[in-house]
């Protein structure tokens, strides 16, 4: 994997694949997850640059902890920008990387070809989705043999009394299908994420959502929202309203998808990005 120095001197691991087309640079979610778990998006047609975030997969842990927060990566990603010898950058970030990639908009806007957020959390722009909105989302899923188990532990999460049982009862939402394929994919998480890492990544001083609402009517790039039918962590709802605090902002929902949509759907994922990008 290519390394490359951060502004900080920590050096950071970029995973090149594909041939052929335009480079595609991703920001991996978790928070603070390796980006080996976006595998190549589900036979993306593009070149694809996977950042490992600082002190994850091949990156280096940086000296001040305090550089794992999100706003303090921004220049990570300016970094990698640098090293690849773009101008402007096709920028993908999903689920909390979708976070990363909005602050790097709204800091320069000059230097964006084209924005895919997928499945993006909504917190770095302040948008929310309500627990009983969540709770109707989840709802869609009742009578899978998961169901009542994954409600439970919902539960606790929404009283903030969960534990990790109830973090893996409710794994199953987070995917179109809980086949064998995406229970693979969830056993990854343990080793590609940094817990403490995470845990700075959110934390107080990362996001000012009306600073940054404001930043982004100023960011003339086309931007794709995309957001899974079932998705209870960013829904198709959300996806509108973010879409909306662009000048050039728009949409696609994949049916029976949720959080991880190129594994959902990835024919569907694949003609919505690819079809974007052109």
């Amino acid at each position: 994997m290519p390394i490359f120095s951060a502004p900080d001197g920590t050096a950071l691991s970029v995973r090149l694949l594909g041939s052929g087309g335009d480079l595609v640079v991703c920001l991996p979610g978790g928070p603070m997850r390796a980006g080996a778990y976006l595998g190549d998006l589900g036979g993306l047609g593009a070149r694809l640059a996977v950042l490992d975030p600082r002190g994850t997969g091949d990156s280096d842990v940086p000296a001040d902890p305090g550089t794992y927060r999100c706003d303090r990566q921004v220049e990570d990603v300016e970094a990698l920008r640098k090293h690849l010898g773009l101008d402007r950058l096709d920028l993908l970030g999903h689920s909390a990387g979708a976070s990363l990639a909005v602050l790097y908009a709204a800091r320069y806007p000059g230097r964006l070809r084209r924005l895919v957020l997928a499945a993006p959390s909504p917190r770095a722009v302040g948008l929310q989705l309500s627990v009983d909105d969540r709770r109707r989302i989840m709802a869609r899923r009742a009578g899978a043999p998961w169901f009542d188990a994954a409600a439970a532990a919902y539960d606790a999460i929404a009283a903030r009394t969960a534990t990790s049982a109830d973090w893996a009862a409710v794994a199953p939402m987070y995917y179109g299908r809980w086949d064998d394929a995406a229970r693979r994919h969830q056993a990854t998480e343990a080793g590609q994420r940094n817990g403490a890492a995470a845990r700075v990544y959110n934390s107080e001083g990362a996001f000012e959502p009306e600073v940054t609402r404001a930043a982004l009517g100023a960011v003339e790039a086309p931007v794709l929202v995309l957001a899974g039918e079932l998705d209870w962590i960013a829904s198709p709802a959300v996806a509108e309203e973010f879409a909306g605090l662009f000048p050039d902002g728009r949409v696609v929902v994949l049916p029976g998808a949720a959080h991880y949509p190129w594994l959902d759907d990835a024919a569907g994922f694949g003609s919505a990005v690819t079809g974007f990008l052109v």
